[in-house]
């Protein structure tokens, strides 16, 4: 019998196989397609290599700006995905060397949970259509990480679109970049698609239901990254509800008119979806939750030694949000058998979401971590918000010239701790972390103003803008 048995191999499950056989506990592994999951394989990491190339086009054209002069710069759309595919592959061999480090047992195959008995929690390989079930493996804790799929809603015309119509998944196998682009959704994904495709000179049509792009994140944000993209020549058409797709059209309603945009492609990028049918967990009576799985803060669902971590939770669908989900049920089983051991009490860790960073990369790039200004007025908490533009960083200026920008910090007027930062700007991806660490140990603002940053870097900008109280 296994210590843990695992079903997915994206970042929750390969980081908490990894955590777990490296202190000693015996692990398997059901992973269906590609170990690394949506993450790897189809989301964050391909993306991003794109999303590189395309800044590394727009570099070399805006060089003139930096007294370089660069003349027939062109891209190879081909040679583009390509190397994405390379990084791809390079980084699932990577995530199989870990599970053989850590001595996991991977079965390359779906899983279906066939109930618990006195040998423990019963899984399978999930039978191919017309063969029987497979060997049976046993053990003692469950971890479910399945994850989450693209959502489809029922809008007229989409099952009909056919090759027309993409999701994350298929745009990322694209042989030939398309000449016109509709993106059906104004988030986080819908948006990196839209930056990479405009910056390659596609035409990008962009169409949200909502207010404003990026639902969630900091609006004052969000508004700037849409003017600085429409400058570029997106088009967006917000509080825009789609009622048909019609071959290449999409038709929306937008200020009491029905309206309609044509693409060569159209992205379907409405949001995701747990996945939590089509491998037994009514077996088990796993208790669900809004269309997740239900755990509390220590990751556990309702019956006892059954975890979840990932976007399986339907809660908080971010690749780095998984992987400390599963280090929390590595680390809780861990304590428990400890504690056993040695007859002490266990001490559990905790999973919390208090700071958990999100990141646009577009160009320029978003970035938060904690409360923004609307969440903390609908919580009814007394803040403040202070703001600077991120030219009043030296390096900043000096390394993107003409660029935009602003950093902001949300600061509780009762006690001066930090809740929330907000930032617009490159390379904001790699300053957010210090935000996270500042929001995790509840400083305040004036112990962050205490903190030595180095100089001349981008970061200086949380300082600069802690003392422009």
């Amino acid at each position: 019998m296994y210590d843990l048995a695992i079903i997915g191999g994206g970042p929750a499950g390969y980081v908490a196989a990894e955590r777990a056989g490296s202190q000693g506990l015996s692990v398997l592994l059901f992973e269906k397609a590609s170990l690394g999951g949506v993450c790897l394989n189809e989301g964050c990491i391909p993306t991003k290599t794109l999303l590189y190339s395309a800044k590394t086009y727009e570099n070399a054209l805006q060089g003139d700006k930096y007294g370089i002069t660069a003349t027939g710069v062109e891209f190879d759309f081909g040679k583009m995905m390509a190397r994405k595919n390379k990084v791809v592959r390079k980084l699932v061999a990577g995530v199989e060397a870990q599970m053989r480090a850590g001595k996991v047992t991977v079965v390359k195959a779906a899983a279906y949970i066939k109930g618990r008995s006195d040998k423990g929690i019963e899984l399978t390989a999930a039978p191919q259509e017309g063969q029987e079930a497979g060997e049976s493996y046993f053990a003692a804790h469950l971890m479910i990480c399945t994850g989450s799929e693209a959502m489809v809603p029922p809008i007229p015309g989409l099952t009909e679109a056919g090759e027309i119509l993409l999701t994350n998944r298929e745009i990322l196998q694209l042989k030939e970049q398309p000449a016109e682009l509709v993106v059906i959704g104004g988030g986080v994904i819908g948006m990196e698609f839209a930056s990479f495709f405009n910056s390659l000179g596609s035409k990008v049509t962009v169409v949200e239901m909502l207010p404003e792009i990026l639902g969630g994140l900091d609006l004052e944000i969000s508004a700037m990254l849409r003017n600085i993209y429409a400058k570029k020549g997106i088009d967006f058409h917000l509080q825009a509800k789609v009622v048909k797709v019609q071959g290449n059209e999409v038709f929306f309603e937008k200020d009491g008119q029905t309206q309609s945009v044509k693409g060569d492609k159209i992205l379907l990028s409405v949001g995701r979806r747990a996945v939590t049918q089509g491998y037994g967990l009514e077996n088990l009576g796993v208790e669900l939750h809004r269309g997740g799985i239900k755990v509390d803060e220590l990751m556990r669902t309702n019956i006892p030694g059954v975890f979840a971590a990932g976007d399986v939770t339907g809660f908080s669908l971010l690749a780095h949000t998984a992987s400390r989900e599963g280090e929390v049920v590595v680390n809780n089983i861990l304590a428990v058998r400890q504690a056993a051991q040695s007859g002490s009490k266990v001490r559990y860790d905790r999973m919390r979401y208090n700071a958990i960073p999100g990141v646009v990369y577009t160009n320029p790039e978003v970035a938060s971590a904690g409360l923004s200004e609307e969440a903390a007025r609908a919580a009814n908490i007394e803040f403040k918000a202070i703001k600077l533009p991120m030219a009043y960083a030296g390096r900043f200026v000096a390394e993107n010239e003409g660029g935009n920008g602003l950093c902001k910090i949300i600061v509780d007027s009762r006690n001066g701790r930090v809740l929330g930062v907000h930032m617009l700007g490159n390379p904001c991806s790699e300053i957010i972390y210090g935000a996270c660490m500042a929001i995790e140990q509840e400083m305040t603002l004036e112990e962050l103003k205490q903190v030595v940053f180095p100089h001349p870097t981008v970061s200086e900008i949380i300082k600069e803008v802690a003392y422009n109280v």
